[in-house]
């Protein structure tokens, strides 16, 4: 069996306020696959998806890149393991450097990595540009001349120059409208497709996730609580919390009943005193006296994939609520 491009051993990560924002998480990527992270603001996504770039230090477990453990090394010993795991950010304008043209953003990531003379440096700028949709001209222009979507296409551009393995992808569509969505997704598989790149994909909206993931797992206030291939997931959700996710998910069938009994109940707990045991067992309906008590391990589902909850197989008979339905396979439109 192939060796996984990711692996991450119990990885945890606390800040200085006291917060657990990852809490023993365990996952593998495989080559040429997209995982997806998913769960409300606050369940640890985006502190996940910083520690695998190694851009927050774990305080717990290990990262193993290709089989390389870069859990402490060093920035100088980084530097060039980082053309083979790059990242496209949530916010396209905030991640690009205002005073520096699209030639110059791009230019910047292979004269660091001292990558080729100017003239093979000048052939793969405009390669890249071009493959994720941008024109020559485009190459002089400063990020506030462009649109939204075109400005999450220089961010894929730049994660993309390097020729990475793996691509961290921070909510990469979130602040796009829906049709310029469905394009940027295309692209990314598209671009996966030609170069067998491995995606760590992290998003809130499970139409997006339904669209492109190969995988799922379900993170709450830091902890993995689902694993699953996607299409198990989206048929038969094995974790309150992952029910109460697909719950919240607008129905475009007008038809379709609304499952209020699955969405969770009360707010999020404070990630500075979360509950004991199982950490969703407050907002719970399927909760009992054990769900407060002892924290549930990882368990192996049937279907595929694994389950941290103590009635898992009482969920299992449950009636599960609808998954969202192609939501994000729009045409091109102009502009983006």
């Amino acid at each position: 069996m192939t060796a996984p491009l990711l692996e991450l051993r119990d990885v945890g990560v606390t800040y200085g306020n006291g917060v657990r924002a990852v809490d023993g998480v365990s996952l593998t990527l495989g080559r040429g696959e997209t995982l997806a992270v998913v769960g409300e603001s606050g369940c640890g996504k985006s502190s996940l998806g910083r520690l695998v770039m190694r851009l927050t230090d774990p305080t717990a477990g290990g990262i193993l890149l290709g089989g390389q453990d870069i859990t402490r090394l060093s920035r100088a010993a980084l530097r060039p393991l980082r053309r083979r795991f790059q990242m496209i950010f949530q916010d396209p304008f905030a991640s690009l450097n205002p005073r520096m043209t699209v030639r110059a953003t791009l230019d910047t990531q292979l004269i660091a990595q001292r990558i080729g003379d100017r003239r093979e440096r000048d052939r793969r700028v405009v390669t890249v540009a071009e493959r994720v949709g941008l024109d020559a001209a485009a190459l002089e222009r400063y990020p506030h001349e462009f649109s939204g979507g075109q400005r999450q296409r220089i961010g894929i551009a730049r994660a993309l120059i390097l020729e990475p393995e793996l691509v961290v992808c921070d909510e990469p569509v979130s602040a796009l409208d829906v049709s310029i969505r469905a394009q940027i997704l295309n692209l990314l598989m598209d671009l996966q497709a030609e170069h067998g790149l491995s995606y760590l994909f992290i998003s809130h909206d499970m139409g997006v996730v339904e669209h492109i993931a190969d995988r799922v797992v379900v993170m709450y206030l830091g902890r993995l609580v689902e694993e699953a291939p996607a299409a198990r997931l989206f048929a038969a959700p094995a974790h309150p919390y992952t029910r109460a996710l697909l719950a919240a998910v607008p129905q475009p069938d007008p038809r379709q009943r609304l499952r209020f009994e699955d969405l969770a109940s009360g707010d999020v707990p404070s990630p500075l005193s979360p509950p004991p045991g199982c950490h969703y067992h407050p907002r719970c309906r399927f909760a009992t006296e054990i769900c407060g008590q002892a924290r549930p391990p990882l368990a192996p589902v049937p279907g595929g994939g694994q389950v941290a909850c103590h009635h898992a197989a009482l969920i299992a008979l449950a009636d599960p609520p609808a998954a969202p339905q192609g939501m994000f396979t729009a045409a091109p439109a102009d502009g983006a």
